[in-house]
């Protein structure tokens, strides 16, 4: 009798440090970094797909503007170079590599922007449906961008607020000790400078 009382004792003290485990925040971290890495995911999701639409942009405006070389050409090396640099979620806590990977798809950007650009001065390719459509396409995958910048952003504020508060923190001091803040992206030095507006 005193053997079995002894292993409802230590069931039900299991069962409690169990539920106290589960209650007290152990899994929050975890599960934050889950969220931010799966955030991280959609980011790059939504690059990939912008990197996938410029080639058939770049061959719809090669075809009316055979003397922009210069613009098609940067676009084509910016996009080479923004695939290239390549961020997994083992070295979101690395500021560096983040940064590198961001001014990638910046210069991407900024060549797209001139491609855009040049196409103002061809009336046919602007009306060409193809062209639209892409430009179309293009400007949400923009969006998504944003959109999953901003989810990232959020997602790794969650994460790296708590490491840093109470009871995360000695969480983080005990059991997640490898675990660090994880890198977040930072507006380009260019994002302050309003755009010139010529008439």
């Amino acid at each position: 009798m005193t053997l079995s009382i002894s292993r409802i004792r230590a069931v039900l003290v299991a069962v409690l440090l169990g539920l106290a485990v589960s209650g007290c925040g152990y899994n929050k971290i975890p599960t934050l970094e889950e969220q931010a890495k799966a955030k991280w995911a959609d980011v790059q999701n939504n690059y990939q797909r912008r990197a996938d639409l410029i080639p058939n942009l770049v061959a719809t405006v090669q075809g009316y503007a055979k003397q922009e070389k210069d613009v098609l050409t940067s676009v084509v090396e910016a996009r080479a170079k923004a695939t290239q640099v390549k961020i997994d979620a083992s070295q979101l806590t690395d500021p560096a590599k983040l940064k590198q990977f961001q001014d990638a798809q910046n210069q991407l950007s900024g060549a797209l922007g001139r491609l855009l650009a040049v196409s103002e001065n061809y009336p046919d390719l602007k009306s060409n449906q193809n062209f639209l459509a892409l430009q179309s396409q293009l400007e949400g995958t923009e969006n998504r961008i944003t959109v999953a910048r901003r989810d990232y952003i959020e997602a790794v504020r969650a994460y790296n607020t708590e490491l840093k508060t109470f009871p995360g923190l000695l969480w983080a001091s005990t059991f997640f000790r490898a675990n660090k803040p994880m890198a977040e992206f930072a507006a380009s030095s260019n994002a302050q400078t309003p755009p010139q507006v010529k008439f």
